[in-house]
């Protein structure tokens, strides 16, 4: 039923093939998955590597363990989940398609900002980006008061959806962001164009113009993955230039 695997990757092996026979309809919702004895014996591995990759699925919701009975399938395992493979995320290339994606959702998020933020949501941001000002004038990458900031954005426009979303690519943007952000503090130029693109943003959402949100969030990313384009593979500037990028999970 299941293809022998070699030793390298086992975990990974094993979930995958029992993700593809789950989302196949090969153990459909409710389902009983056969016993570690079983799935050893035909994965060829050995009971851990079972008990690990199971334990992945549970994770992500997938099957569920009952008392005495033995491992199920969920009512959810039919709702495909977003996944984007870590191993899909080590260049540049694909990093900047991620910050591609998330410029789109970043631009809607300000611009629903400026149309639904309340007094109180108005005060959240601007107390987001003063912290952010403060940590990188205190000498830290600031990636967490960046990241901050833009969450306070997302809460102002009332839409769950948009900080769920923002949190999930933000993982996969973490790294390159504290290398980018590093080297931006070394300039002080750099850092001023940033701030004056946060700013500008801040800016539109008081003044309740979601277009000149949506302008200024797209501004901000598009000038992001250019200044993160002109990394060299050490993250450092590449062929001399010293126009390094913000971090792009903001």
């Amino acid at each position: 039923m299941f293809q022998k695997i070699p030793a390298r990757a086992l975990t990974d092996s094993v979930a995958e093939q029992l993700l593809e026979k789950i989302e196949g309809g090969a153990f459909p919702r409710g389902a009983k998955l056969p016993t570690e004895a079983v799935l050893s014996e035909e994965f060829g591995v050995s009971r851990t590597v079972i008990r690990e990759a199971i334990a992945r699925l549970k994770y992500e919701g997938l099957v569920e363990s009952r008392q005495g009975s033995g491992v199920f399938v969920t009512d959810q395992a039919g709702l495909r989940p977003l996944r984007i493979d870590y191993s899909e995320t080590g260049t540049l290339e694909s990093v900047l398609q991620i910050v591609e994606l998330r410029r789109s959702i970043e631009a809607e998020v300000a611009a629903q900002a400026a149309r639904r933020r309340t007094d109180a949501a108005m005060v959240a941001i601007d107390a987001a980006l003063a912290r952010l000002d403060a940590a990188v004038a205190e000498g830290s990458d600031g990636v967490e008061a960046d990241v901050a900031f833009h969450r306070a954005i997302a809460e102002a426009t009332g839409n769950p959806f948009f900080l769920k979303t923002l949190a999930f690519l933000s993982q996969y943007l973490e790294a390159a962001t504290r290398v980018t952000r590093t080297n931006e503090a070394r300039r002080e130029d750099f850092s001023r164009q940033v701030r004056e693109e946060h700013q500008a943003i801040v800016a539109a959402i008081r003044a309740g113009d979601p277009d000149a949100a949506r302008n200024a969030a797209q501004n901000h990313m598009y000038n992001a993955a250019r200044r993160l384009s002109q990394l060299g593979d050490d993250g450092t500037p590449a062929d001399g230039d010293a126009d390094v990028p913000h971090g792009p999970s903001h």
